[in-house]
């Protein structure tokens, strides 16, 4: 037998295991005959005829009738074989999507993250652990922190790349993987743009170009300007950070942002700020989820892909 018949057979096997009345009644159309669908579904004939029995019962008309030495289907049972075969089939799909989720060589992993981090970070992590596990399926979520945090909260994510970490007392758990260094983007021609370094208390009197609350980078961004002792003006709010990029290139105010990768992005100048501004991406998924095997192999990878330090049990 080869692999993928016994793979069909075992989401046979669960489909039939969940309803066993809709694989009595698939087998009973396709095979024509009450012996035959015993040894198909390989229960014994007198069940097999008493189940077909009970069920005439209930619908209140026989689904066969003799024809010479056999039997044939009655329109009813025709009509009760036919959809019998087809929610059949649909089960064994579902038993098929199942079955992947809890193997980590087929398995399939929902991850969310920040826009800022689909440009390298992510597309790495992907690459090299494909490389071990070619057959894994990734479903990709882009969005703000707080709305990749939300999903993730709610089950609808399996993993998420967010920066700031969660808190440490909330319902997720988490463990860094990156630390980025935040730069100050100004336009080209911009009187900082050849700066070796700026301090954000120069910038009180700029115009800034922000991404929206809810961002990470919005929350970094506001406290430096508070610790600094001004509000920010906000001349513009993106939900993307090339959006923002592309509005500090083009003259509208100065941004926040991690550096641009790979090159040099086009009209930007990025300044480093002194002191020296970072932020620590993380890994984090709910405390009390239950994983399957293709999610904790994906999350074993990306904890061995960093190599920095974690707290114990981190």
């Amino acid at each position: 037998m080869t692999y993928e018949n016994e793979l069909r057979n075992a989401d046979q096997l669960l489909a039939g295991q969940a309803a066993p009345t809709l694989a009595l009644l698939a087998a009973l159309g396709e095979t024509q005959s009450v012996t035959r669908t015993a040894e198909h579904i390989d229960i014994p004939q007198p069940t097999v005829s008493r189940r077909l029995a009970s069920i005439a019962e209930a619908l209140g008309a026989p689904l066969t009738q003799p024809a010479g030495r056999g039997i044939r289907l009655t329109r009813v049972g025709r009509i009760l074989t036919e959809a019998a075969a087809q929610a059949l089939a649909t089960l064994e799909a579902g038993a098929r999507q199942a079955r992947e989720e809890v193997e980590p060589s087929s398995g399939h992993v929902v991850i969310g993250f920040l826009h800022l981090l689909g440009r390298s970070l992510v597309p790495g992590l992907l690459r090299g652990f494909r490389r071990e596990h070619p057959s894994v399926r990734f479903s990709l979520v882009q969005g703000s922190r707080q709305q990749i945090l939300e999903r993730l909260d709610g089950g609808e994510l399996d993993l998420a790349l967010v920066a700031p970490l969660p808190a440490e007392d909330s319902a997720l758990t988490s463990f860094p993987v990156t630390v980025q260094e935040l730069l100050l983007s100004v336009p080209d021609d911009h009187r900082f743009a050849a700066r070796r370094r700026i301090r954000f208390t120069e910038l009180a009197d700029e115009e800034f170009v922000m991404l929206e609350h809810g961002y990470g980078l919005r929350q970094i961004t506001d406290a430096l300007c508070s610790a600094a002792g001004f509000t920010p003006k906000i001349a513009f709010e993106g939900q993307e950070s090339d959006t923002v990029r592309g509005l500090v290139a083009a003259g509208l105010g100065v941004s926040l942002l991690p550096r641009f990768d790979p090159g040099k992005p086009a009209g930007v100048a990025e300044v480093p700020l002194a002191p020296k501004v970072t932020r620590t991406v993380g890994l984090a998924w709910p405390r009390s989820q239950w994983s399957t095997p293709a999610v904790r192999a994906f999350r074993e990878y990306v904890r061995n892909s960093t190599t920095l330090d974690r707290p114990p049990g981190g």
